[in-house]
């Protein structure tokens, strides 16, 4: 074996060693969910449309099982009443922020672009929905989903992440159109992920649970109008199915909202 040779062989067992030290680094998560359960799942849902108390929740309740719903106080005036019977039987209510400020590059939310906003103004706004919220519901929020999943404010240089005014004001924090589970032993509360649940047939769902089952994980899916069809619609008949697979207890689901979810996690990080 000639120098070149050697050289070529020490540089591959380098590699093979540090593959190797890496996949023994990174085992599968272990974490205990109560009752011996194997994954925790939250439902949500954006923005306090109407379809949400017109048919969604009673679905739900059908089942006992309660959910997570970020609502702008605008929405939320339009069917308050049917609103305060959601929060009475037990689903909770987040906040969505006031005028839903996303990217100025959707036309639709160009007088409320995130790029013209400032950390202090979206503090304000936040702080006055949750008054809204409070006056409307009596119901004080610890819950936040990024309006379009987006999370800076400003443009260029001056771009600024919106993510600590969540942590300070708020206990979590939900994206969207993420790509996986919470991890509950490393996940950041300010930054959930959240996975969309809208067009999705029940068959489309399932390879997710079983994949974040696999690791113990926390699954948050993420929805808007709760129908039997139509755009951004998480579909009553795969939501159905969802909710009679839940609560098989051979299937090792444990459903809940949020916020139930995140203080168990945070609990159990202590120990």
């Amino acid at each position: 074996m000639n120098t070149r040779q050697r050289k070529i062989f020490t540089v591959q067992l380098i590699v093979t060693f540090i593959a190797a030290s890496m996949v023994v680094a990174q085992p599968a998560t272990q974490f205990s969910w109560p009752n011996g359960k194997q994954i925790a799942i939250s439902l949500t849902f954006d923005d306090g449309r109407a379809s949400q108390v017109e048919g969604g929740t009673a679905l739900l309740d059908e089942y006992d099982i309660k959910a997570t719903f970020y609502v702008v106080p605008a929405a939320v005036e339009r069917k308050v009443e049917a609103w305060k019977k959601a929060v009475a039987n037990g689903h909770e209510i987040g906040n969505h922020s006031l005028k839903h400020p996303c990217t100025g590059n959707f036309q639709w939310s160009r007088k409320n672009a995130l790029e013209d906003y400032t950390l202090q103004e979206m503090q304000d706004e936040l702080m006055e929905a949750n008054k809204q919220i409070q006056n409307l519901l009596g119901v004080q929020c610890k819950a936040f989903a990024y309006p379009c999943g987006q999370t800076f404010v400003g443009r260029g240089k001056e771009t600024k992440s919106y993510i600590p005014v969540i942590a300070e004001i708020f206990s979590t924090g939900r994206g969207w159109l993420d790509e996986s589970p919470n991890d509950p032993t490393f996940c950041d509360f300010a930054q959930l992920t959240g996975i969309e649940s809208d067009g999705k047939d029940f068959d489309q769902i399932l390879p997710l649970i079983e994949a974040a089952k696999k690791n113990n994980q926390w699954l948050v899916l993420a929805g808007h109008e709760m129908n039997e069809s139509g755009a951004q619609t998480t579909r009553l008949a795969m939501l159905r199915k969802l909710l009679e697979y839940a609560k098989d207890p051979s299937n090792g689901i444990w459903i809940a909202p949020v916020g139930t979810v995140a203080k168990y996690v945070e609990e159990r990080r202590k120990f």
